[in-house]
């Protein structure tokens, strides 16, 4: 199944051309012609781009652009939502901004942590100035096929599938706007983006003969990188030795270690071997280790709050998001069909990731190969509040894949403009980690002018952060 389903996409995709015209709807009914994007290097693909000022989310002299990147026999399409950096687009540092999951849209990103605006519960935007477009131009990429307002084709069965497509979607954004060619390129993310950022660079480090871009730095906020190290934090974190007090007893924590020692040895054979049934087996036993805490009803992503029922989240927050984003004149503006229901998080997208072991492989060795040999800068920044990937797993995961001197470097505190210190961090050699005080899983929804200014410094080349 695992080896059709690549090969379906390899081949038939690199060997067939068709081409589309579609044709999309604004707000006030008036037909704008998309523009289709087509590249003789990739005949399988097409790229659409549909100028945007109609819904309100930005300021109107804010270029902002929607569409699909599609493979035409397959069927499979990403969409995707650039906005231009409300500085100056022309000079500014570029952003692709990757969700995790798997299976839930970058539009969580956009609309509940650093795009230009959030929705209020009157479904209305409401204008963020913390958006991480105030520097930067920002890509937000709905992938795999089938998240958020993605569809059609085959489903992503693993990360390496996923990150063939986003590459060549990265090769088609460039050529489509060639203008942000020569801007500093970095690419960021949270949560399984910690799988898909590191296999992302490893995916273009394998098409280093013909790729056209160069990747400036890599961010990943709160992350799941290195499993074998990460689950191990789950007990830390929830019992008293993450800088919170204790949220379990003392048997529950006992539980939770006995159980990560069994986890061990199959996670540990399954980094080994990529041996199927020890990689699911570990990542049944990943969530065995957690089970304690989920029966607190406490919000995993923000261990301080509880768990508000019949959300997809655990936030109320959030939930006016996929309302506005299925109403019809929203839809109608994106170019998006008006029978493709939008759905923040899909638990079916994230199923062949399971079935294949995706979510117990090791993916910091890429991060590793991107520091080491072609050194590219990586930040790993931490809301300290977060159970799921919480900061303390997150620093071994550093401590351990910087083969000098990393380890050795004391953290140190965190200062922002203002002389507060909102956190810790820790940086040598090209790699950095933050902690950042206050905040859970979604670092920019719990302190956004603090990860504006992490932003702000770190895509202006203070890869240290140090002050």
């Amino acid at each position: 199944m695992i080896l059709l389903n690549t090969l379906t996409f390899l081949l038939l995709c690199t060997f067939t051309i068709a081409s589309t015209i579609q044709t999309l709807f604004v707000k006030n009914q008036h037909q704008h012609e998309s523009s289709i994007h087509t590249m003789a290097k990739f005949p399988a693909f097409t790229l659409s781009a549909n100028s945007i000022q109609s819904l309100g989310l930005e300021k109107p002299n804010i270029g902002q652009y929607a569409g699909y990147f599609k493979c035409d026999l397959t069927q499979n399409n990403m969409f995707y939502w650039f906005f231009e950096s409300r500085n100056d687009p022309k000079t500014d540092p570029l952003i692709l901004w990757l969700t995790g999951g798997p299976g839930c849209s970058s539009s969580y990103g956009l609309f509940f942590e650093l795009g230009p605006s959030s929705i209020d519960l009157n479904l209305k935007p409401k204008y963020n100035p913390y958006s991480w477009n105030s520097n930067a131009s920002v890509i937000f990429l709905d992938q795999p096929t089938g998240t958020g307002f993605s569809y059609g084709g085959l489903p992503s069965i693993s990360t390496d599938t996923l990150t063939q497509q986003i590459y060549i979607f990265l090769e088609f954004f460039f050529d489509k706007f060639p203008q942000y060619r020569t801007n500093k390129f970095h690419i960021a993310g949270e949560s399984y983006a910690g799988h898909y950022i590191p296999n992302l660079l490893n995916q273009l480090k394998k098409n280093w003969h013909t790729i056209t871009f160069e990747v400036e730095s890599v961010l990943i906020g709160n992350g799941i990188i290195d499993p074998l190290v990460q689950i191990g934090a789950y007990e830390p974190m929830a019992c008293g030795k993450g800088g919170y007090k204790s949220l379990l007893d003392d048997s529950d924590c006992r539980k939770m270690r006995n159980t990560y020692n069994v986890f061990k040895k199959y996670d540990k054979f399954c980094y080994l071997t990529g041996e199927l049934y020890s990689c699911t087996h570990a990542r049944k036993l990943g969530k065995e280790v957690g089970e304690p805490f989920y029966k607190l009803d406490l919000n995993p992503y923000d261990f301080r709050k509880p768990c508000i029922a019949n959300t997809s989240d655990c936030y109320l927050e959030s939930q006016p998001i996929d309302k506005y984003l299925n109403l019809p004149e929203v839809k109608s503006v994106l170019g998006v069909k008006q029978d493709l229901e939008f759905k923040m998080c899909r638990d079916e997208i994230a199923e062949p990731f399971e079935w294949t072991g995706d979510n117990m492989r090791p993916s910091q060795q890429y991060l590793k190969t991107a520091l080491e040999i072609d050194d590219i800068p990586v930040l790993i920044y931490s809301g300290d509040k977060d159970y799921m990937c919480g900061w303390v797993g997150l620093l071994d995961v550093c401590d351990k894949l910087d083969s000098k001197e990393f380890a050795y470097q004391p953290l140190k505190n965190w200062i922002n403009q203002e002389g507060e210190v909102v956190g810790q961090v820790k940086s040598f050699d090209g790699l950095t980690f933050v902690r950042v005080y206050d905040a859970g899983h979604m670092v920019p929804f719990d302190q956004p002018k603090n990860s504006l200014e992490l932003i702000n410094r770190w895509i202006s080349g203070d890869y240290s952060l140090n002050r």
